[in-house]
């Protein structure tokens, strides 16, 4: 199973232009695909709902959208007018090849800042009915300034991560409603931007750390990285890239796996010569 995250930037891509043909175009071949930075309503690519052209443009797959951050839209003079009721979302999606039984939208911890924008974080859950048995994917979007922000959004999403069989995902008792009651698998992939880089605090907050004799210990609970544990980080890697400045360079987006899907990892690889955002598809297979 083929699974890439992508961070899409509205849309807009290292050359200034939107064109979400060219974003479709370079995740061909995914079985399950993370969006970030996907949006309804933004005045910069012309209020597109681009949750409804993505859809379109992969017509076999299932699809769910997340929006974290939800303002009504004013019109404003002198610019083009939205059409009456629009409403600017910004969020994460996922689609898949197989149906998405349920899904649930995480609200991640944030604070009021003054003069820099904070948009509402979330994590957009899908559980989705894979070939081999069903699977939680979460599409993932932390806050891009704070270290400490991003600290506090980790730790409550792996709370939440972990205690899904307990919680229940987002429907319990679902025959009162002459409903299936929905998978509850313990297997997961965190995939997305996490605006962070590899052993940062935050990294090491949501992985471990790395102790001077063992090393980073895996355990039941905590997360792994899908690229460490393949060895598939090179002194170069990256996953974005500045688009006033091509030599500023970052590794800020990962997947995440449980442990239990860590022996059934396959490849792990970024895809530098896609150009349809300011990051670029991260794909990383595992054996169905």
């Amino acid at each position: 199973m083929n699974f890439a995250s992508y961070n899409i930037q509205y849309g807009f891509g290292l050359d200034g232009k939107y064109d979400l043909a060219r974003i479709a175009r370079s995740l061909e071949g995914a079985d399950v695909i993370a969006l970030q930075e996907v949006t309804r309503g933004f005045l910069r690519n012309g209020f597109a709902d681009m949750v409804a052209d993505i859809a379109a443009l992969f017509p076999d797959h299932f699809w769910v959208y997340g929006p974290a951050c939800d303002l009504h839209v004013e019109a404003d003079h002198g610019k083009p007018a939205p059409a009456p009721g629009t409403r600017f979302q910004f969020g994460n999606m996922v689609l898949s090849r197989w149906p998405i039984a349920s899904t649930r939208t995480l609200l991640l911890p944030r604070s009021r800042t003054l003069g820099k924008i904070n948009p509402q974080r979330g994590a957009t859950e899908a559980v989705i009915t894979a070939p081999g048995g069903a699977i939680r994917v979460y599409s993932v979007h932390l806050d891009h300034v704070s270290p400490d922000e991003r600290i506090r959004q980790l730790q409550f999403l792996n709370t939440h991560i972990n205690a899904f069989v307990q919680e229940g995902g987002s429907l319990t008792g679902a025959a009162e409603f002459d409903l299936p009651e929905p998978p509850l698998p313990e297997d997961y992939l965190i995939l997305g931007d996490f605006n962070m880089e590899p052993e940062s605090p935050e990294y090491c907050a949501l992985a471990g750390a790395v102790g001077g004799y063992y090393g980073r210990v895996a355990r039941i609970g905590t997360p792994v990285d899908a690229f460490a544990a393949l060895e598939a980080y090179r002194s170069e890697s990256y996953s974005w890239m500045d688009p006033e400045d091509h030599g500023k360079r970052m590794h800020l987006d990962y997947c995440f796996v449980s442990c239990g899907l860590v022996s059934r990892l396959k490849s792990a690889r970024i895809d530098t010569q896609s150009v349809g955002s300011d990051h670029f598809p991260l794909w990383v297979e595992i054996s169905d």
